[in-house]
């Protein structure tokens, strides 16, 4: 079989593109299964005089094509598998196209598609010329006017973006609607939906004084499941007035959940898409994760508006611009909505799980990268996450206030541009009169950079002396590192709190920091990347008894948590490795009174519960044997459940807050209730199996009711049960809860597991949720199942993957990059990822994935 060779696109090839698109007139008559676009566009010319027009399209049939309204004979054009080229063009004219596509047949998810018998687009990064010719790039920003037509008993909503304009019947029982967004877009911000919905409505009055219509449009019957969407949409926008000065700029803002989708959300301007897994959500069927989700999802699409849409991204090699910085700008509204130290705790642990593994691996690549293969695989952890830690760095160098007067300057100058990383800087640069150009270097670098922490002591000068050293390890294609400015939060400590806190930015390979203390100090404890002030790897030499004083003496949340995850990694490499065959009973004990002593603030106390997972471990030392980490896991889990047995009964015994509200107070209450089922899930406690079979069914909440069911398979050893059947014969009519269902078995059971769920009725290839559910949950959650040394675990998902990628590249490519960490596997495991990775490569695969493997495998 053929697999498609992906083409490298390079930064350093970038040109502007030799013609400006001024206004795009666009002409929909929507059928499932035959709709026509005609498109036309106001072209001018920008560039050399005699540069041919260069449209791109895919798998489109042309039907007609004019030039300032005279018809194109065939010597005047040629249409190529992915373009349409018209070599001679005046310059300025008007080019008139219509085509000819099959909504119903595009099961990619990218263009023009059918969900749930209704019509909806994604069209980032290139899905727009799957709608008609163009030049799908996000430089060329127009304005669009859109006219479309459909059947009204079936479609009676026609959404796009901008103000909605005239609306009237034709004939046939079709009826039409316009709609005009004034402000200039590229095509990838482009949005149409249509079809038979429940809305859900509400308004908001800007800063400004404009009254703003707000709508989510759901499947019917769900409505009021939009409820929680739409109050974290009104405070999305508030939010974004205060803390950035920025109110939204049209009349109308709408949402439209569908279920068949490969992202979270698209942030379109003025009609945003989402996966409706990211809208509805009510306390029977949403967990409280789902709810924190809604909220942050819902926050990032809006905030898009200004960081996205107002101002884009010159060329896809600058994703990071928009994705990393609008990132940043949703933690902190959740930060603030919720608690800041909790936040910034889970931001770290998605970081470390997702980014850090992503560096250390052959898919690694720069923040900013100068080359790729195919633009759907740059929508990484690395572009989003760690973008997001780079402004955030930023902001801490130079402080709050010019960090916002830097943003003003970046709206006010560059409103309606495409721009590129160094507009960005040159902003800041201006407002603060520093030099970024070092700083930038964490955009062209990849890697995680490591960073050694030496003290030294004169018990009679009382001078400390701490040396601080950087490097980063080669990674593909880049060898040799140069140091970069990384922003310390640092203190000193004694029992009774900070002697000193200062920020350290170490700006070469090497700085030491010395300080002369008061007479009569003891030597201070040294608190090093104090809020995780930057995304870097620490390497200290204390011994067991100096982190336990450490974490002891910490004043800084993040360190305080950070220092007992440090000293628990430790616990769990020991009892793989077979140097210590049970866990130590003082640390288990340390652990079990911290969480006790948490309890005021649950939600920091939940996550004093929470091991690293097997994923993380992998960066501990290798190779990396994910059986043996997750035994030791599981025996330190078990421990721990027993010493904190009085405690979970007391805590389960209580009642769990009524009403339901799933704002922070209540959500913070049920995720330390939910840490200790989940403990209860490993308890040796002969009677545990049965507290959880009565959580199960005394539950009042998803959140609750799913961690019980979860932990009970556990129990059961990952195998069906009754719990399981009773959970699916409550909700088989539900697909985002059956979605929790299939994913809660992928995440609990082995090869054999996934097979039976892939052979389940309610299994569907083509919908990107019910894949993931099984195969992402299983490949990247039950690592130890996944990366089985027998190979049972990849086989389970090879054909899967395969067939995936044939019905949906993205999607495919996506569940492969699953076998990031195959290299630092134990040699059994690592054999059989590899094969199993060339026979991917041989099968015949898409672009998309064919670049991941070949990736991958090196």
């Amino acid at each position: 079989m053929r697999t498609e060779a992906p083409v490298s696109v390079q930064l350093s090839d970038y040109t502007p593109y030799p013609f400006a698109v001024e206004q795009v007139d666009l002409r929909f008559d929507l059928d499932p299964d035959a709709t026509r676009v005609r498109c036309e566009m106001r072209i001018r010319r920008t560039g050399a005089a005699g540069e041919p027009l260069v449209l791109d399209g895919e798998s489109l049939r042309l039907l007609t094509i004019a030039l300032d309204g005279a018809p194109l004979q065939p010597s005047g054009y040629t249409v190529e598998e992915k373009r349409l080229v018209i070599p001679s063009v005046p310059d300025d004219f008007t080019l008139t196209t219509e085509v000819e596509i099959a909504p119903s047949k595009n099961t990619a998810l990218s263009g023009l598609y059918m969900s749930g018998g209704r019509f909806c687009t994604q069209c980032e990064a290139t899905g727009f010329r799957r709608i008609t010719y163009y030049p799908d790039r996000p430089d060329v920003m127009s304005a669009f006017r859109v006219w479309m037509a459909a059947d009204k008993a079936k479609y009676p909503i026609l959404l796009s973006n901008g103000t909605p304009g005239e609306t009237g019947e034709l004939d046939d029982g079709r009826h039409f609607a316009t709609w005009d967004d004034p402000h200039k877009k590229p095509s990838y911000l482009f949005a149409l939906c249509a079809g038979d919905y429940d809305v859900w409505r509400d308004s908001f009055t800007t800063m400004n004084g404009d009254e703003i219509a707000l709508a989510i449009h759901v499947d019917k019957g769900d409505a009021p499941r939009a409820a929680w969407a739409m109050d974290s949409l009104k405070r999305s926008m508030k939010w974004d007035e205060e803390t950035y000065g920025r109110a939204y700029d049209l009349g109308v803002f709408n949402i439209v959940a569908v279920r068949d989708f490969n992202f979270g959300a698209m942030e379109n301007k003025g009609l945003n898409v989402f996966n409706s897994a990211y809208v509805l959500a009510d306390e029977s069927s949403a967990t409280d994760a789902d709810f924190e989700a809604i909220e942050s999802i819902v926050a990032h699409e809006y905030f898009h508006n200004w960081t996205g849409n107002r101002i884009t991204c010159r060329d896809w090699f600058q994703l990071c611009l928009k994705e990393g910085l609008t990132v940043f700008r949703d933690q902190n509204f959740s930060a603030d909505m919720r608690s800041r130290p909790v936040q910034r705790i889970k931001d770290v642990i998605r970081l470390r799980a997702r980014q850090f593994a992503e560096d250390a691996g052959p898919l690694a690549h720069s923040v900013r990268p100068d080359h790729y293969g195919s633009i759907d695989n740059l929508y990484t952890a690395t572009v989003y996450e760690k973008g997001s830690e780079l402004i955030g760095m930023l902001r801490r160098m130079i402080g709050e206030d010019l960090y916002r007067q830097g943003m003003d300057v970046y709206f006010e100058r560059h409103d309606g541009q495409a721009v590129t990383i160094e507009d960005f800087y040159k902003c800041f640069e201006d407002v603060t009169g520093e030099d970024f150009t070092q700083f930038r270097l964490w955009y062209a670098q990849a890697g995680t950079p490591e960073i050694t922490v030496e003290e030294t002591w004169d018990p009679g000068t009382r001078e400390i002396g701490i040396t601080l050293s950087q490097k980063t390890a080669p990674t593909p294609g880049q060898p040799d590192k140069k140091p970069v400015p990384i922003p310390l939060q640092m203190a000193l400590l004694d029992a009774d709190g900070n002697l000193a806190e200062w920020m350290t930015i170490l700006e070469d390979e090497d700085i030491t920091v010395t300080m002369e203390l008061p007479e009569g100090t003891e030597r201070p404890l040294v608190s090093v990347n104090r809020d995780f002030s930057a995304p870097v790897r620490l390497r200290r030499d204390l011994t067991r008894d100096q982190r336990l004083a450490l974490v002891r003496a910490e004043t800084d949340p993040f360190n305080q948590w950070d220092g007992v995850q440090s000293l628990v990694k430790e616990e769990i490499l020991a009892l793989s490795e077979g140097s210590q065959a049970e866990p130590d009973d003082a640390l288990v004990t340390a652990l079990a009174e911290a969480v006790v002593r948490a309890a005021p603030d649950p939600a920091f106390a939940a996550l004093l519960t929470r091991l690293p997972d097997v994923g993380e471990m992998f960066l501990e030392r290798q190779p990396a044997d994910a059986v043996a980490l997750n035994t030791a896991r599981r025996k330190l889990q078990s421990a721990l459940a027993g010493k904190l047995a009085p405690f979970i009964a007391e805590t389960l015994g209580k009642p769990t807050p009524a009403p339901f509200d799933p704002g922070a107070e209540q959500a913070g209450i049920r995720a330390l209730r939910t840490a200790l089922i989940v403990l209860l899930g490993v308890s040796a406690d002969p009677s545990a199996a049965a507290t959880l079979q009565a959580l199960y069914t005394g539950a009042t909440n998803m959140t609750e009711r799913l961690a019980a069911l979860r932990a009970f398979t556990v129990q059961k050893g990952g195998k069906p049960n009754a719990a399981l059947a009773d959970f699916e014969a409550a909700w088989k009519k539900n697909a985002l809860v059956m979605d929790k269902w299939f994913a809660l078995q992928a995440s609990t059971g082995d090869a054999e597991t996934v097979k039976a769920l892939a052979a389940h009725p309610a299994f569907d290839l083509k919908n990107p949720n019910r894949v993931r559910s099984v195969v992402a949950t299983f490949a990247m959650q039950n690592l130890a199942a996944f990366h089985a040394p027998d190979g049972s675990g990849y086989r389970a998902v090879e054909g899967i993957i395969l067939q995936a990628d044939k019905v949906n590249p993205a999607l495919g490519s996506r569940l492969l990059t699953a076998f990031e960490q195959w290299r630092i596997l134990e040699p059994r495991a690592k054999a059989e990822a590899e094969a199993t990775l060339k026979r991917l490569q041989a099968a015949g695969l898409s672009s998309n994935s064919a670049d991941i493997v070949a990736r991958a495998l090196g």
